[in-house]
């Protein structure tokens, strides 16, 4: 059963070491997540899984390392080689500690599939997820996708089904829209409606943002 989830962004320059000057633009964004990672572990989970975006949809250990290197700079996080895709890397410097595990889910996985997944990381003991999940990399004309009049709409609505932890509209989210629009995601957030299919989980929206144009939401479920 689903007892908390936490919705956090994974871009690389939430990491200080990464930023090099510490990108200051980005310390309310690591205070939002810090304060929603707090809210995970005083849950007191059973299980604490770390959920984000990939090529592919598998599972990696608890012991898991990443690395920023494919970014620019060789930050890690872990020991041991590192495997994890950007968003789970970023979602292990967040906790700061081994989680119980990582679920990588495929961009382009399908509703029912991300659906299906969430219900099934769900089931049994206690658990808690925690989500990487940016928004909608075509905000503003500086954004990495450049400008596209649909997506601001879009995050609006995002935002709201986070907010009120409305599950249908998150596991409506169009994968073909979503990949237009360039939003990084839309299948783990699937992930956590399928997750928390039946549980009666209050809403809190801790921050949003867009400081590059991108779409940042951290929000708990608890």
């Amino acid at each position: 059963m689903l007892v908390a989830a936490a919705v956090c962004p994974h871009p690389p320059l939430i990491v200080p070491e990464f930023a090099g000057a510490a990108a200051p633009e980005l310390d309310g964004l690591r205070a939002a997540c810090a304060e929603a990672v707090a809210a995970l572990r005083a849950a007191a989970p059973d299980l604490l899984l770390v959920v984000g975006g990939d090529d592919t949809t598998r599972e990696y250990g608890p012991r898991s390392a990443g690395s920023l290197a494919p970014w620019g700079v060789d930050v890690r996080t872990g020991e041991g080689d590192p495997v994890l895709p950007l968003s789970l890397t970023i979602g292990r410097w967040l906790l700061g500690g081994d989680p119980d595990g990582f679920r990588a889910v495929a961009v382009d996985a399908s509703p029912a599939e991300c659906v299906e997944l969430g219900g099934r990381l769900a089931s049994g003991a206690r658990v808690a997820l925690l989500v990487m999940a940016d928004g909608s990399a075509k905000l503003t004309g500086k954004s990495p996708g450049y400008l596209d009049p649909a997506a601001e709409p879009y995050q609006r609505r995002l935002v709201k089904a986070l907010a009120e932890a409305d599950l249908a509209a998150i596991a409506e989210l169009d994968p073909t829209e979503a990949a237009e629009l360039w939003v990084g995601g839309r299948a783990p957030l699937q992930v956590l409606a399928g997750a928390a299919a039946g549980v009666e989980l209050r809403p809190e929206l801790v921050l949003e943002c867009a400081p590059y144009g991108v779409g940042y939401v951290v929000a708990v479920w608890r």
